[in-house]
């Protein structure tokens, strides 16, 4: 899943349908579940010191928030393919970049939504200041991006490769 704009997300039609059944789920059965647990601590007896009423309440907070941003998320959905290899940075590929233009100090990454990280490739927002900095920019392009302590910081773009994991 990546950012296509600030607003539009890209998702595989996998993704998307996962998301659906997660959506489904929290939407249907968890929130009866969750239902009941308050129902049943309720008659414990005094809501004020009732630590499983509040345990409940938290975890239907929690739940129905989720419910909002996979609400949100799947509204702006744009299912389809990856992104073309045409060597242009865009949300679903996967980036190396060469800091300061060393070509020993590289990174290699996945510019997606935190939604669908990956355990085997380090994953960055299209958001976040390297994320967006490189958006664009195609391989052998310098980019540059801020830094958390306000510095500019630039890059050169080595590869730009679709994600096919």
């Amino acid at each position: 899943m990546t950012q296509t704009s600030e607003n539009v997300t890209w998702l595989t039609q996998e993704a998307y349908n996962k998301l659906k059944e997660e959506l489904a789920y929290l939407t249907g059965p968890a929130r009866t579940e969750i239902s009941a647990k308050i129902a049943a601590a309720r008659e414990e007896g005094d809501l004020r010191e009732n630590g499983g009423y509040h345990a409940a309440k938290e975890e239907q907070g929690k739940q129905e928030l989720r419910v909002r941003q996979l609400t949100q998320l799947l509204e702006s959905a744009k299912v389809g393919e990856a992104p073309a290899a045409n060597g242009a940075v865009a949300p679903g590929m996967v980036v190396t970049i060469a800091f300061d233009g060393d070509e020993d100090d590289t990174l290699t990454f996945l510019l997606a939504s935190r939604e669908y990280a990956s355990t085997d490739i380090e994953t960055y927002s299209p958001q976040s200041p390297l994320g967006s900095g490189v958006i664009g920019h195609k391989v052998g392009d310098d980019a540059e991006y801020e830094l958390p302590n306000g510095k500019a910081a630039s890059v050169k773009i080595l590869k730009a490769d679709p994600y096919n994991g």
